[in-house]
């Protein structure tokens, strides 16, 4: 497959990388800044926090999907993940390209958004510590990052492509495993992590999985 992959140079975007290298698939690599990047079809230079919409219609033309990492590592870069799915959004309906994965967290399924002001005051996979916890420390300690990720979320939800929205908890740098569990539209009873490596794996699952089109999964180890 032609793959398009936003934040290569991520965590989770370098394995989107690796893996779909070692798959076979024809990658472009899209990073603000792609030095190290190697192997890869063809590498595009781009800043998601002011993209430029003609760069990133070069980046997804042609491409049977695209995939994204994109999301704020600090407090401080919240804003990129909205906007900058926002415009990787635009760029494909100008393209013609309709499939996207990208990654959110596991509390977003209780949090609020523009378009779902009234969430559930629990998800439906978290246990008790999860959600007396977990969840509201996190939710309180990282709120302009999930307020940033709701947009993203919403953003897809009204884009008419062909997303799929994955829902990771806490992330490590563990080798892949390629074991890990997953759930429609809930997190995963008990999964407190995942390896970005896992996440990576099951993303590029998805692309063959027509029931993970429309839909929210929860993953974890």
């Amino acid at each position: 497959m032609q793959l398009t992959i936003f934040a290569a140079t991520g965590g989770i975007g370098r394995q989107l990388v690796e893996q779909a290298l070692v798959e076979g698939h024809d990658v472009t690599a899209v990073a603000r800044n792609p030095r190290g990047l190697s192997g890869v079809a063809r590498v595009v230079t781009a800043d998601l926090s002011a993209p430029d919409p003609a760069a990133l219609q070069d980046a997804v033309a042609g491409a049977d999907a695209v995939l994204s990492g994109l999301g704020p590592r600090t407090r401080a870069e919240a804003g990129v993940a909205g906007a900058g799915t926002r415009a990787i959004a635009a760029a494909m309906h100008d393209t013609g390209v309709r499939r996207i994965v990208v990654v959110s967290a596991a509390p977003m399924g209780t949090f609020p958004t523009p378009a779902n002001p009234r969430p559930p005051r629990f998800d439906p996979g978290d246990g008790f510590f999860m959600r007396h916890l977990f969840a509201p420390f996190a939710k309180a300690a990282f709120r302009p990052v999930y307020e940033d990720l709701a947009v993203l979320e919403d953003v897809l939800r009204d884009s008419g492509l062909d997303w799929t929205i994955v829902r990771p908890p806490r992330l490590t740098d563990k080798p892949l495993t390629g074991v890990y569990r997953t759930a429609h539209g809930q997190n995963i009873r008990g999964g407190w992590l995942v390896p970005r490596a896992d996440v990576a794996h099951y993303m590029l699952r998805t692309l063959r999985d027509r029931g993970t089109v429309k839909q929210i999964m929860g993953i974890a180890t």
